[in-house]
């Protein structure tokens, strides 16, 4: 089950990812949606990279790395 939980939320990730990239409106539900469940995750990320002087935000990329190492322990 927690596996299951695990996928589903790499695929949250992915779809965050992919909004950032064709930038809908915020108040889209689904945009809401996403970013409701990501943004708690992904600001403490953001908080500790250097994402100002590259212009890039890596955040995400360092989840769907957490995610794989934690699905490799389950």
């Amino acid at each position: 089950m927690l596996l299951l939980a695990v996928e589903l939320y790499t695929y949250v990730v992915l779809a965050s990812v992919i909004l950032s990239w064709v930038r809908l409106e915020p108040s889209n539900p689904f945009v809401k949606f996403v970013n409701t469940l990501t943004e708690p995750v992904l600001k403490p990320i953001r908080e500790v990279l250097p994402t100002k002087s590259l212009g890039i935000d890596f955040s995400p990329l360092v989840l769907l790395l957490a995610l794989s190492v934690i699905r490799r322990f389950l």
